[in-house]
């Protein structure tokens, strides 16, 4: 008996993209990734970091050690650092956005307030 197997859509209607071997959750974030590889061949920045987690809130355990309440974190799409042009360095949070939602709105002034780190949109 055939079964057919139904793929749902992606919320956004964005399209996972593979490029050298690593696969982007959008068009948009695998393209400024190739932005990003260029930029670092030409020495405007360095040390180029694809989905970096940062934690917003810490998870919330009892006394005993069980778990009341999960963490929050946040995950940019790129982390690298901008070398200036005295050729000190500026780490810069980058997210390729395409849609900005209540909840990632919510994370990017947790992470200002956390960490200090304002996270760059492209």
């Amino acid at each position: 008996m055939y079964q057919a197997r139904w793929r749902r859509a992606n919320k956004y209607g964005n399209r996972k993209v593979t490029v050298f071997g690593i696969t982007f959750d959008s068009k948009r974030e695998a393209l400024r990734y190739m932005e990003l590889v260029s930029m670092q061949r030409a020495g405007k920045i360095t040390d180029l970091q694809t989905q970096v987690p940062y934690e917003l809130i810490p998870a919330m355990r009892d006394d005993d050690g069980r778990l009341i309440q999960r963490g929050c974190s946040y995950v940019a799409d790129f982390v690298y650092k901008a070398v200036n042009l005295d050729g000190s360095t500026t780490e810069v949070v980058e997210d390729a956005k395409g849609c900005r939602t209540e909840v990632y709105k919510l994370k990017k002034k947790l992470m200002y307030w956390r960490h200090g780190i304002l996270i760059r949109e492209v």
